[in-house]
């Protein structure tokens, strides 16, 4: 394996540790900003670095189609255009493809698209997705080509898709290769059914990744159906190996995934509900539209190691967010995106600590009820 992965601390399925990259340890749990478009979105790379956040997620569907996969690589890669010197993991591409652009077919050997922003034609088989993000972008972890089913799914359609995710996971590893200084991880498919989770995840270890994911999940089916199928699917991955659930989500999902046994994470909820507006905090979210912040003088929340945190008033953030004014959404998406680091690094802590039951008793009953 190119990544040693370190598990320092357990608490029943709850573990903490590193994954060691080359560009720089990974601590577990993680939960990995979403750069879109080589950008976090309304973030410089120095903002979302003073949170803490170890790693990145890049969008290949968004920058294949621009600047192009040919022109990053002439540009030194997605590290260097970006001016990000820490790990980056990029998506495959095959979710964007399935929900942002007009799909015109999906065949054994590739699905042909249609880009939403000019209507232009492209191919995207597992090879080229390879082929993009390891060696045009130059990613640090990169991520087989799947398909990613619709929820809700019979189960005669989830194990259509889970079996060509299987398949695409074989032709990944193939173009792929072997490789020392970049990492391949698998995506476990098959929708709510456990028979189809447990059968993708032992064609998957037949296959042999660096890492596996839990994919199909946060598509529509609810938090309390999300938990019921990360029971089990955890557990049917190596236990060696770290595990990303991907998609994923609000602070309470992230609490219950650690709970089950998950290590990493990527959401856009952070910057998306910056930029509208609300706040995560310890205490759940806040909708800083609300009229009862205008003369709020207390900071956002002082418990987050952050100056969009600790240094501006409430009132002070609801005006900006009324005002429609850039510097709103900037201090909101930076507050979310420490939250989430903040809450990441107080899960660590917790398991370390022994404690990390009580911590999920307490992060329920604040959360659940707000």
């Amino acid at each position: 394996m190119p990544f040693p992965f370190e598990i320092s601390a357990t608490e029943g399925r709850a573990r903490t540790g590193v994954l060691k990259t080359t560009r720089g340890d990974i601590r577990t749990p993680a939960f990995m900003p979403v750069g879109t478009a080589a950008t976090v979105k309304a973030m410089t790379v120095d903002q979302v670095k003073q949170t803490g956040a170890d790693i990145l997620l890049g969008n290949t569907y968004h920058l294949m189609l621009r600047p192009g996969p040919e022109r990053m690589e002439r540009l030194g890669g997605l590290h260097n255009f970006m001016r990000w010197d820490k790990p980056i993991l990029t998506d495959s591409g095959g979710f964007q493809v399935m929900s942002l652009s007009g799909i015109s077919k999906l065949t054994e050997e590739a699905v042909t698209f249609s880009s939403h922003i000019d209507g232009s034609k492209h191919v995207l088989t597992p090879e080229r997705s390879i082929q993009i993000q390891a060696d045009r972008l130059g990613s640090d972890i990169v991520m087989q080509l799947d398909e990613c089913v619709a929820w809700p799914a019979e189960e005669k359609r989830a194990r259509e898709g889970m079996e060509l995710s299987a398949r695409w996971a074989q032709r990944s590893k193939n173009a792929f290769g072997t490789r020392d200084a970049q990492a391949l991880f698998g995506i476990q498919q098959g929708s709510t059914y456990e028979n189809l989770r447990r059968e993708s995840s032992e064609r998957l270890q037949e296959i042999g990744f660096d890492g596996y994911a839990i994919g199909g999940l946060a598509v529509g089916e609810g938090h309390e159906a999300m938990c019921e199928v990360l029971d089990y699917a955890p557990e049917f991955l190596p236990k060696d190996r770290p595990r990303y659930l991907m998609g994923v989500g609000k602070p309470i999902d992230l609490v219950e995934a650690v709970y089950r046994g998950v290590d990493m994470f990527d959401c856009v909820l952070p910057t998306r509900a910056g930029r509208h507006g609300q706040a995560w905090t310890w205490d759940g979210p806040l909708n800083l539209k609300n009229a009862r912040f205008a003369e709020d003088q207390d900071p956002l929340d002082p418990e987050v190691p952050c100056p969009a945190s600790q240094d501006y008033s409430k009132a002070y953030l609801h005006h900006l967010i009324r005002a429609d004014e850039i510097l709103g959404k900037i201090l909101l998406s930076w507050h979310n995106i420490a939250f989430f680091q903040a809450l990441t690094a107080a899960m660590r802590a917790a398991i370390a600590e022994g404690r990390f039951e009580q911590f999920r008793r307490d992060f329920r009953a604040r959360h659940l009820k707000a």
